[in-house]
């Protein structure tokens, strides 16, 4: 019997755990068959959720990655490509995990209808989460920027989800390797049978920090320390599983998720590390310095690795953005250290697909010239205008003030 790693005596010093956010499966769906091949996932996905509950952790969700979407509809009507994404969507939400349909388009030669047909299944059906790739290792990919850009404006125009935030569930990414296990982002191009889990760890800076008060080299230190135990849990869960199951358990992406609850921001951590407000001279070295420690966390590590910043899934990230303290221009700085690069950032309903496409185009040079994977997230919220107060309830946002498009 595999035995799980103990939890060494650093834990019980005043720390809290973080929570898990993502236990995140890779399948090949067979669509004639689609629903066992969800349900054996799931059945390996939940033995892994048990052992992390024995533990002491809290898993967030279960997610569920298909192969590409291309791929997944090849052969199929519009029409019907897109009754079987209901029938997927439906699932995901009766037995309760998360459902990603990955790229539907990976390279410039890929056949732009595919996105488009991405965007009218989006606008409608809101369980479903999806990506793009504008950039690998081949170079930036400036048609798929345009499609990805038109997606948004279609989703924002069309979408039935209030304001048009079914954008949440779409993001282009750039540098991004297969099998992370944050979406929308996650994707895999594969056979399938492959597994990864990523963690909540703001808390886990927050608390750091304030022990380590600005010092670069202690807080390096105690944070790596810190992120390693958890993280060396999740890598015995994950290697027991595969064992037992004949998956293949394809790592741990250490990066310190936030969430809105305020105890959960990762914006108030950096305050804490800088003793000044997000957006201040410091908050670069306190990116480098969440980047660094997490880079050396010793185990198997997958995905991105590094700063999540999302502006409007974090209280204090959204707090700062509606005083125009951020903007998509200082978030991309920070990501050159290695964040992971503009997540759910709001902006105005009446942007265009060519303002949309240039903030897209940045993402991408910015991951290509450093080989580094970020995404973006963009989210324009038709009908509101620069100025105006998002009034979001349950959708796990923080409210903000649009700023107007840079």
């Amino acid at each position: 019997m595999f035995a799980l790693v103990a939890i060494p005596a650093a834990y019980s010093q005043g720390y809290t755990k973080p929570r898990v956010r993502a236990i995140t499966g890779f399948v090949r769906l067979d669509r004639a068959h689609f629903a066992r091949d969800v349900q054996h996932a799931l059945t390996v996905l939940r033995h892994a959720k048990d052992e992390l509950i024995k533990q002491g952790y809290e898993v967030q969700t279960v997610r569920v990655v298909t192969q590409p979407f291309p791929e997944l509809v090849s052969g199929l009507s519009d029409g019907d490509a897109l009754a079987f994404l209901k029938s997927l969507d439906q699932l995901a939400a009766q037995d309760e995990f998360s459902a990603n349909v990955g790229p539907a388009m990976l390279r410039d030669a890929d056949d732009p209808h595919m996105m488009q047909l991405l965007a009218k299944a989006l606008a409608v059906l809101p369980h479903l989460q999806a990506s793009a790739i504008i950039a690998d290792e081949g170079g930036i990919h400036w048609k798929v920027i345009h499609e990805a850009a038109s997606l948004v404006r279609y989703v924002t125009d069309h979408g039935v989800l209030a304001g048009g935030s079914g954008n949440l569930n779409f993001t282009a990414t750039a540098m991004v390797k297969p099998y992370g296990p944050f979406f929308p982002g996650a994707y895999h191009l594969g056979s399938g049978k492959q597994f990864s889990m990523g963690f909540e760890g703001a808390n886990v800076v927050r608390e750091v920090f304030s022990r380590t008060h600005g010092e670069f080299g202690a807080s390096v230190s105690e944070l790596t320390q810190q992120l390693t135990i958890h993280a060396k849990v999740a890598e015995a869960v994950g290697q027991k599983v595969a064992a037992a199951t004949g998956w293949s358990f394809k790592g741990v992406d250490p990066t310190p998720a936030p969430t809105p609850r305020p105890e959960m921001s990762i914006g108030t951590a950096i305050e804490r590390y800088t003793g000044a407000p997000f957006g201040s001279s410091g908050t670069m070295t306190a990116a480098l310095v969440i980047t660094t420690a997490v880079k050396a966390v010793p185990v198997l590590q997958v995905g991105y690795s590094g700063l999540m910043i999302p502006v409007m899934e974090d209280s204090e990230l959204a707090a700062r953005w509606s005083v125009a303290a951020i903007n998509v221009d200082n978030l991309l700085a920070y990501s050159a250290v290695c964040g992971t690069g503009l997540d759910t950032i709001p902006l105005p309903g009446d942007v265009s697909v060519e303002q949309l496409a240039r903030i897209y185009g940045d993402v991408a040079s910015l991951a290509w010239k450093w080989n580094k994977p970020l995404s973006a997230r963009l989210l324009p919220f038709r009908n509101w205008k620069a100025g105006d107060r998002t009034t979001f309830v349950g959708q796990g946002l923080s409210n903000t003030t649009i700023q107007p498009t840079p």
